[in-house]
């Protein structure tokens, strides 16, 4: 059966739609990455501590980075049994998805990376439905139907009498 997929992805959530000739089903992802701790500037009224509060920028980032390839992984896990893929997001986040893609052979089955930001789920699923729909759907005048772009009658032809 073939399958197609489309994901809006962040750092933050991954909502997936898996599109089959059965149906369509969303798988959604939410990640644990946290929001990032910054460092607030030097004032006299934080006390010469305040370096010790916050944890070192290498750590962060170890612990960052650890989050977001579960959260990948993950995302990979789902889409690997589609054929082809359409990625929508407004980071990032759409080309670390489409580097891990290809590291893992996958990145031949992206058809398009858009850039597009918040969206509903509907939404989402309406563009996915949009990217992959035959060229016979009800969009408008498309290249195979000979007549789709005719307004009126056509007249009939005359009788051979």
């Amino acid at each position: 059966m073939k399958v197609n997929a489309g994901v809006w992805i962040d750092h933050r959530k991954a909502l997936i739609v898996l599109m089959t000739a059965a149906g369509e089903r969303t798988v959604l992802i939410v990640s644990r990455v946290e929001k990032h701790l910054q460092r607030s500037g030097d004032s006299p009224l934080r006390g010469r501590y305040e370096a010790q509060q916050v944890p070192a920028d290498d750590r962060r980032e170890k612990a960052l980075t650890a989050e977001l390839n579960i959260f990948y992984d993950a995302v990979i896990a789902v889409l690997r049994s589609a054929e082809s893929y359409i990625i929508l997001g407004p980071g990032e986040a759409k080309g670390e998805l489409k580097k891990r893609l290809v590291t893992r052979k996958l990145g031949g089955r992206v058809t398009a990376i858009m850039v597009a930001d918040k969206m509903s789920d509907r939404q989402i699923t309406a563009k996915v439905r949009e990217h992959f729909s035959a060229p016979w759907s009800v969009k408008g005048p498309k290249a195979g139907r000979p007549n789709a772009g005719l307004r009126g009658r056509i007249s009939p032809a005359p009788d051979a009498r």
